[in-house]
C-alpha cells in the first residue's frame, strides 16, 4: 500500500512490500474466499484435499479427521508423507517449504501428482498463515518428524522425533486464528461429515472417518462402488428404472473418464460433474460432452429399435434428461478451471474424451439391456409428448412485457414501482388475509398476490399438469421470469418474494408447497437470495396503551419472566395461584391466523420493513435439499412416515395447535 508524504512526493520508499505469507494475513479473502464460516471450513478442505490427492494417486488408503476439544483439528493420511529432505531451491526442508512458501507443492511441474484437486497449490501455506498454531508430523520408514508454526512463522524447527509404529503418512493439526476469523473459529461436525462422505464416493476404495472430541460423535465412510454408490444414494426414495446404474471407467490418453447413470421415475434432472474431485456446479466441457453423447446415443437406439418412428422428430436433450441421475468424474493432469472458485471446467479436450467414452460404452449398455433401454426411451417419449402439450399452455403463461403489467393475473394487486430492486411481492394465504394485506400495504413498493387453498405439489407433477393449476399460473405470470425452456431470471419483477402464511400446520404446508415449486422450477431465483418467509407474530402483549408483539414461545416466556421479575423488584404483591399473564400485569392475546388481523395490525407486525421479521431462504446444500423435498413431497409414504416419527419428540404441540 502506498502512502503520500506531507510534501506530496511519491517514491519507492513508500511502496509496502509484503513478504512470505504476509499477503495472506493482509488479504485472507483473496485466498480462501471469506473469513466467516465458509472460510474456516475451507481451511480443512485445503489440508484434507492434499490427503485425498495421495489417495487418488494410489499412495493412500484412508483420511482421518479429529475435531479436538481445544478448538483445533487434526487431519491424517497414510500416504507417502510430505518429503523432509532439503529442498534444492529454498535450502529449507521440503516440508517447511510447502508450509511457508506460496505456490510451493507437488502439484506444479507434474512430478508429484499426475492428478490433483488443488489448482494453485497454495493450500497448506495459506492454512499455516491463518492459524495461531500449526503442527505438522510426517512418518517415513518408521521415523517420525515434527515441525511447529505460529501464524506462518516457524516456532519449533523440523526435527526427527524418533521411531514410531504409526504408518507412513502426514498429520497436520491447526488452530484457526480468531484475529482473522472474527465470526467463528468453531468447526461444524456436519460439514466435515458431508465433505468426507463426498470424498469417499468420489475416490473408490478410500476409507474416511471423523471423530468429534467435543461430543464424541463419529462417522466413517467406505464405498467400494465409488460414484455408482453415489448415484444410488441420490436416488434413495425414488423408483428407479434399473436396479444397478450404468457405469464406465476408461483411460483416454492421459486422463480418466468415469461416469455413472441411473434413471428414476421423477421429472427432475440431477447431474453432478466433477473434475479431479472438485464439484463444478456451472458445468464445463465434461458435461457438454456427456449431454451431447447421451442425446445422440438414445436417439440412435430409439430409431434403430423402432421406438421412435421415422416421421417423428428426434428427442430433445431435455426430454432425454428427465429423471436422469448421473455423476461425471474426470481426472486430468492439468485442469483449467474458470476462476478461483473452480465452478466450471474449461479444458476443450475433455469434451472429446467424455463423448468418446459415452458414445461407445452407453451404446453397448443399451444394446445389452433392451428392457432398461425401452424404459428409458419410453420415459423420454412421454416427456416429449408432455413438452408439446405444455408448450401451448406455457405460451399463455409467459409474460410478454418486462414491467408494463401486460397479461398480469387479475387477483394481483401490483405495486406502482417499476424498479425490481425496490419492489416486493407478498404471496398471501387466502382472500381474507389478502384483503387486509392489500389495505395495509405500502402500495408503492409492495404487491399482493392472494392464493386460494393449497397449490399443486409439483414434486409429483409434470410441467403440463402444473400449468393447468390456476394458482401457480398466477404466480408465474406475476413473477415475470417465465417457466421451463423460456425461464429468464432477468425478467424478475420483484427482488423480494415473501411467502406470508399462518403460523400453523396448514400455513407451513402451503409454504412448503410453494418452496417446492420455486426450488424445482425457479432455482435461480432462490439461489440469488430473492425468496423470504414472513414470520407473523404468535402473541401480542398489551400493557395499558403499549403493545408488543412476540414471534415464538421461547421469547414469550422470557418476556413474562422479565415482567414478573420487574414487578417483584417494585414490591408488587402477586398471587402465585394466578396465571403468569396476570402476574406479569399484561393481557396476552394469541393470533390464530393472518385473516384475524386487520390491515393496521398486519402492516405493523408483518409488513412494515422497520418491524417485520423475514427469514431468507437459502440452499446451502443442494443435495440435502433435494433429498428432503423427495422425502416430504414425493410418492414414498414410508419415508415421510419415518421422518415424522423420528422427529415427533421435537414438535411443539402448543405451537402446532394440536
Amino acid at each position: 500500500m502506498a502512502k503520500q508524504t506531507a510534501d506530496g512526493s511519491y517514491d519507492g520508499s513508500q511502496i509496502q512490500v509484503l513478504e512470505g505469507l504476509e499477503p495472506v494475513r493482509k488479504r485472507p479473502g483473496m485466498y480462501i474466499g471469506s473469513t466467516g464460516y465458509d472460510g474456516v471450513h475451507h481451511l480443512i478442505k485445503e489440508i484434507a484435499d492434499n490427503s485425498v490427492d495421495e489417495a487418488i494417486a494410489g499412495f493412500a488408503s484412508r483420511v482421518d479427521i479429529r475435531i479436538l476439544d481445544d478448538g483445533g483439528i487434526t487431519i491424517t493420511d497414510d500416504g507417502r508423507g510430505i518429503p523432509v529432505d532439503k529442498h534444492p531451491k529454498t535450502g529449507l526442508s521440503t516440508l517447511e517449504t510447502v508450509l511457508t512458501i506460496l505456490h510451493a507443492g507437488g502439484k506444479f511441474g507434474g512430478g508429484g501428482y499426475k492428478v490433483s484437486s488443488g489448482l494453485h497449490g497454495v493450500g497448506s501455506s495459506v492454512v499455516n498463515a491463518l492459524s495461531t498454531k500449526l503442527v505438522a508430523e510426517v512418518v517415513q520408514k518408521g521415523e517420525l518428524y515434527r515441525i511447529e508454526f505460529a501464524q506462518g512463522a516457524t516456532t519449533v524447527p523440523l526435527k526427527k522425533v524418533g521411531k514410531t509404529d504409526r504408518p507412513d503418512g502426514t498429520q497436520v493439526t491447526f488452530y484457526p486464528d480468531p484475529a482473522i476469523f472474527k465470526e467463528t473459529v468453531e468447526f461444524d461436525y456436519k460439514w466435515v461429515v458431508n465433505y468426507l462422505r463426498h470424498q469417499a464416493y468420489l475416490t473408490k476404495g478410500i476409507y474416511t472417518s471423523v471423530v468429534d472430541e467435543r461430543t464424541d460423535e463419529r462417522a466413517a465412510f467406505y464405498f467400494e462402488g465409488g460414484i455408482q454408490s453415489y448415484v444410488k444414494h441420490l436416488n434413495i426414495g425414488k423408483d428407479v428404472l434399473s436396479d444397478a446404474p450404468f457405469y464406465v471407467e476408461k483411460q483416454v490418453e492421459d486422463s480418466m473418464v468415469e461416469v455413472a447413470v441411473q434413471y428414476n421415475d421423477t421429472y427432475i434432472e440431477t447431474v453432478k460433474p466433477f473434475a479431479n474431485n472438485v464439484l463444478t456446479p456451472d458445468g464445463g466441457t465434461h458435461i457438454i460432452g456427456f449431454r451431447s453423447a447421451l442425446t445422440r446415443v438414445i436417439n440412435d437406439y430409439a430409431r434403430k429399435s423402432g421406438l421412435l418412428k421415422e416421421k417423428e422428430d428426434n428427442l430433445t436433450g431435455d426430454d432425454i434428461r428427465e429423471g436422469l441421475t448421473a455423476i461425471i468424474l474426470v481426472k486430468l493432469p492439468d485442469p483449467q478451471f474458470e476462476g478461483q472458485t473452480k465452478n466450471k471446467l474449461g479444458n476443450p479436450e475433455v469434451r472429446r474424451y467424455v463423448e468418446q467414452v459415452m458414445n461407445e460404452y452407453f451404446a453397448y449398455y443399451l444394446d445389452e439391456n433392451p428392457a432398461i433401454a425401452k424404459k428409458i426411451v419410453n420415459k423420454s417419449l412421454l416427456a416429449a409428448r408432455a413438452r408439446k402439450a405444455a408448450r401451448a399452455a406455457r405460451d399463455n403463461v409467459i409474460r410478454k412485457g418486462a414491467l408494463d403489467g401486460l397479461n398480469l393475473p387479475g387477483k394481483l394487486a401490483d405495486c406502482s414501482s417499476r424498479t425490481p430492486a425496490d419492489s416486493e411481492l407478498y404471496i398471501v394465504e387466502g382472500d381474507s388475509a389478502g384483503g387486509s394485506a392489500k389495505s395495509g400495504r405500502d402500495s408503492k413498493t409492495q404487491a399482493i398476490l392472494p392464493l386460494r387453498g393449497k397449490v399443486l405439489n409439483v414434486e409429483r407433477a409434470r410441467l403440463d399438469r402444473m400449468l393447468a393449476n390456476n394458482e401457480l399460473v398466477s404466480l408465474i405470470k406475476a413473477l415475470g421470469v417465465g417457466i421451463g425452456e423460456q425461464f429468464d431470471i432477468s425478467g424478475l419483477r420483484y427482488h423480494r418474494i415473501i411467502i406470508m402464511t399462518d403460523a400453523d400446520v396448514d400455513g407451513s404446508h402451503i409454504s412448503t408447497l410453494l418452496l417446492t415449486f420455486l426450488f424445482r422450477y425457479m432455482r435461480e431465483v432462490v439461489d440469488a437470495g430473492h425468496v423470504f418467509l414472513a414470520k407473523p407474530p404468535l402473541y401480542s402483549f398489551n400493557k395499558g396503551q403499549k403493545k408488543t408483539y412476540v414471534y415464538d414461545e421461547i421469547k414469550k416466556e422470557e418476556m413474562l419472566d422479565q415482567l414478573i421479575a420487574e414487578r417483584k423488584e417494585k414490591g408488587v404483591q402477586m398471587d402465585p395461584s394466578e396465571d403468569r399473564n396476570k402476574q406479569a400485569g399484561i393481557t396476552l392475546s394469541r393470533f390464530k391466523g393472518l385473516g384475524e388481523m386487520d390491515a393496521d395490525q398486519l402492516w405493523e407486525t408483518t409488513m412494515n420493513p422497520e418491524n417485520r421479521v423475514l427469514v431468507q431462504v437459502k440452499v446451502e446444500d443442494a443435495e440435502a435439499a433435494d433429498a428432503i423435498f423427495t422425502k416430504l413431497m414425493g410418492d414414498d409414504v414410508s419415508l415421510r412416515k419415518n421422518f415424522i416419527q423420528t422427529r415427533a419428540k421435537d414438535a411443539d404441540l402448543e405451537e402446532l395447535d394440536v
